[in-house]
């Protein structure tokens, strides 16, 4: 139990947590700004792939709830966070494809989606490490 009281007291945790919730109110911003926003955001957004863009939008809710549940030391936003990552990578991935098969976008989607994917993996090991991702059995 030391240990785990140890692990969940790291600094490295709260600083996950602050970057969570500002990269979230940051994608809520940006693509919420251009999903809602005036028809000049729109055009100068350029080549937007929908389904990146509709997802990346609505994972800055969830990203702010993982930021608040790991600020707030709870394992559920352990697996929160993981569950992120994952989906993260795997919108990436059909983005990948999408780019592949020659459909449009921009390069800054394919940098954008790198590094979330790359930011998602990192919370989602420290907060692994710290709190655990697996459910605790009854």
């Amino acid at each position: 139990m030391e240990v785990a009281q140890k692990h969940a007291e790291s600094p490295s945790l709260r600083i996950a947590a602050v970057v969570a919730v500002a990269f979230g109110i940051a994608t809520l911003i940006s693509g919420g700004r251009v999903l809602f926003g005036p028809e000049s955001a729109r055009v100068a957004a350029g080549a937007v792939v929908p389904f990146v863009l509709w997802f990346n939008f609505l994972a800055g809710f969830a990203y702010v709830l993982a930021g608040v549940g790991l600020w707030r030391r709870d394992p559920r936003a352990a697996r929160l966070a993981a569950a992120i990552a994952a989906a993260t990578a795997l919108t990436y991935l059909a983005f990948g494809l999408h780019a592949l098969t020659g459909g449009a976008f921009e390069r800054r989607t394919a940098i954008a989606m790198a590094v979330r994917t790359g930011v998602w993996t990192v919370i989602a090991a420290l907060a692994c490490k710290h709190l655990g991702c697996r459910k605790a059995r009854s």
